[in-house]
């Protein structure tokens, strides 16, 4: 058998005859009986030294200082030098600083491993060091990757099994440096994966030798075999002769039949295709009429929808507004009372003037005021009664965001809340705040909270808090007496005014500073403030309504709702709806549009009244709460004189319209330029929007005689007074 040997510094010669006794040797014979067949007796002790050296030894090498374990078989003649240069190799350390050791003894390098007293096919343990270990230390070998079966394997094989006797047998691996013939194999059709036939790893046993030289070839002559086939199916035709007969009895005559033309047979196949294409027309037919009727119905199902849904919201709509004339809170719901009373009032009118005369015509129009003036007293006091509501609200409303927490977005989206000194400070005033305007505590209860507010009162030393203290001294002593809660109402209510007033100081709530309407800062008094020739007040530019076209100054919004409530009163609800829409949606288109927010309630109204006509453009639709204002051509800017007004179904689509050119007609577009050009001569006289138009003639040649809004400029704002913007 081959045996996988390190290198060894030897003669050629030897090498020789050690392979070849190597590869003739049987292991059921013995060394002399080989030696006598297979070599000549001149080199026989030659051979025997070879075979003697070339017996295999299994040597564990233990690296130090690691202790790692490496187990290797070598042969027995091996010297320690020869060794020491094979581990070099593979430990990549040189030959001069590796120390092999035995039992604790240094080996010489002349020394071989028949001289250490083993014998071969056993065990020797050897110990290996390096003499310089900081510079050239001895590590562990890596393993191979691609094999790492050791070099010897001891297998325990039983062999009695009565006794259970066991026995290790040293099994050496042999490595096989050629690669394995290709012997074929078969491709997988799906994957591609070929597949090769095993090969015998194990060396035939070769037949003795005969003493005669035998040579075989294959011929190259090409085998010819000759095989018949028979089919499976055999026919024949018999016939009745002399011999032979064959009934008659299952013949058939088979006469010809009539001659088919040409012409005939073509005029079959027409009317056949003719069939063919009439069931096909009537199938595609009946399917056209089917699909059809499936958009029908689901046409009118939208519709159905689509009106269900336009009286339900006019339903809410009704709703709402009655809602809001029978429980008015806002000043919007309040001016449309109003509104609701002079439309009443003149159509009340008209019916007096035209059916009564005289002193019946007197009389009635005496009545109709005793009833305006019933009417106009039962909406003060709903007036009042929602004053009220709206005080504690709004006080709730303060009292809230001053208590709120600091809040603001962090890098991953999540807010992040931070209370302050301040914040804590504010949410214990509004604890104590809503404690001390509860009407549910006894005496004892009532009694803990106004001291908790005495303490906190006392506090600060001010004329505020010395009043503060003092009513609550006042109160404390007639809960004592044992007064009644009905006579402690107007001291109560003192008390929690002054403590609001105590709240709202910035001196007692820093977080109050930032709410209030009237700076602390006495420089801040002199920006933004002007004088009502009505009230004959000072206030901030916000508490003005300012049209487009102002040139002055005119009444507060106070002074201007109790002017509209007295003469006008006119409904600005529908056009504030309109205004906050068309705001809301160029807010989202582009964030510096600013025209929409100069237009005032007052501006959005002659320009639906007067220029549009209160109707949408294109269905002549008058609802003011189905109406909308969009822009003409959607790619500028919207401006009073690119706008059109179009119900809220009518909007989307021509929103979505490339060119209004193609899209409507000649006499269409026509009517709208000249609106656009009545809001142009309107607003051109304000000086503000005066600035965001440009010429005419320089659009006509470069947008299509369009009129377009210029980009703004912050520095033309400084015409008129600050106007808040939404």
């Amino acid at each position: 058998m081959l045996l996988a040997q390190p290198k060894r510094s030897r003669c050629s010669s030897s090498y020789w005859y050690q392979g070849h006794f190597q590869q003739n040797f049987h292991p059921d014979q013995s060394l002399d009986s080989c030696l006598v067949q297979r070599v000549p007796a001149t080199v026989i002790c030659l051979i025997k030294a070879c075979w003697k050296s070339c017996q295999l030894l299994e040597v564990k090498i233990m690296l130090m200082p690691e202790g790692h374990m490496m187990t290797m078989a070598f042969a027995i003649g091996l010297s320690i030098k020869e060794l020491k240069c094979n581990f070099s190799n593979e430990l990549k350390v040189p030959t001069e600083v590796i120390q092999i050791s035995l039992s604790g003894r240094v080996i010489e390098d002349h020394r071989n491993l028949i001289e250490l007293g083993v014998q071969p096919h056993s065990t020797v343990q050897l110990e290996m060091t390096s003499s310089d270990p900081d510079n050239h230390p001895i590590r562990p070998m890596k393993p191979r990757q691609d094999y790492n079966m050791p070099d010897v394997l001891t297998v325990r094989v039983q062999t009695d099994s009565e006794t259970d006797t066991f026995q290790d047998v040293v099994v050496e691996v042999e490595r096989v440096t050629h690669r394995k013939a290709f012997l074929g194999g078969y491709r997988h059709k799906a994957t591609g994966t070929e597949y090769h036939h095993a090969a015998v790893q194990t060396i035939a046993k070769k037949k003795p030798d005969g003493g005669v030289e035998t040579f075989s070839r294959d011929t190259q002559t090409v085998t010819v075999k000759s095989q018949s086939q028979q089919c499976t199916n055999s026919t024949s035709t018999q016939m009745t002769r002399i011999g032979c007969y064959v009934s008659n009895m299952e013949d058939k005559l088979i006469s010809p039949g009539a001659y088919v033309t040409a012409a005939q047979y073509h005029a079959k196949r027409l009317r056949a295709v003719i069939t063919l294409q009439t069931h096909t027309r009537r199938w595609q037919a009946k399917r056209m009429t089917d699909q059809l009727r499936a958009d029908r119905d689901l046409r009118l199902a939208w519709m159905e929808r689509d009106g269900c849904r336009k009286r339900r919201e006019k339903e809410e709509q009704i709703k709402a507004e009655y809602n809001r004339r029978m429980n008015p809170e806002s000043r919007d719901d309040f001016a449309l009372l109003y509104s609701a009373l002079e439309k009443w009032k003149k159509e009340e009118l008209e019916r007096i003037n035209a059916t009564l005369e005289g002193a019946e015509r007197k009389a009635a129009l005496c009545a109709l005021l005793e009833q305006e003036t019933q009417l106009i007293a039962s909406i003060g006091r709903h007036r009042i009664a929602a004053g009220e509501r709206n005080y504690h609200k709004a006080v709730q409303a303060f009292l809230e965001k001053c208590a709120a927490p600091k809040r603001w977005c962090a890098f991953d989206g999540k807010m992040t809340q931070m209370e302050t000194q301040y914040t804590i400070r504010a949410k214990k005033l509004k604890e104590l705040y809503t404690s001390i305007n509860l009407h549910y505590f006894n005496h004892e209860e009532r009694l803990d909270v106004l001291l908790t507010l005495k303490h906190t009162v006392k506090e600060h030393d001010c004329k505020l808090t010395q009043d503060i203290v003092e009513l609550i001294d006042r109160e404390a002593d007639l809960l004592l007496r044992g007064v009644k809660k009905s006579n402690l109402e107007g001291l109560r209510k003192r008390i929690s005014t002054l403590f609001l007033q105590y709240i709202k100081s910035p001196t007692f709530n820093p977080e109050a500073a930032k709410l209030l309407k009237v700076p602390q800062d006495p420089a801040q008094l002199r920006k933004n403030i002007y004088f009502c020739r009505s009230c004959c007040r000072h206030l901030q530019s916000t508490d003005f309504t300012l049209t487009v076209n102002a040139r002055l100054v005119g009444q507060c919004q106070s002074c201007s709702e109790l002017d509209s409530e007295a003469r006008g009163r006119e409904n600005l609800s529908h056009y504030k709806t309109i205004l906050s829409r068309l705001r809301k949606s160029e807010a989202q288109r582009d964030k510096e549009a600013k025209i929409t927010f100069l237009l005032q309630e007052q501006d959005l109204k002659y320009l639906v009244d007067v220029v549009w006509g209160a109707q949408s453009a294109l269905s002549a639709w008058n609802d003011m709460h189905d109406l909308v204002m969009v822009r003409w051509e959607r790619m500028w800017e919207w401006s009073p004189w690119n706008c059109i007004l179009l119900t809220k179904e009518e909007a989307p689509v021509h929103d979505k319209v490339e060119d209004n050119e193609k899209a409507y007609g000649v006499v269409f577009i026509q009517n709208v330029k000249q609106k656009h050009t009545l809001a142009k001569k309107y607003f051109s006289q304000i000086p503000v929007m005066a600035k965001y138009l440009q010429d005419v003639h320089s659009q006509q040649a470069a947008h299509g005689n369009f009129l377009v809004a210029k980009p703004i400029n912050t520095l033309t704002a400084k015409a008129l007074p600050t106007i808040p913007q939404a």
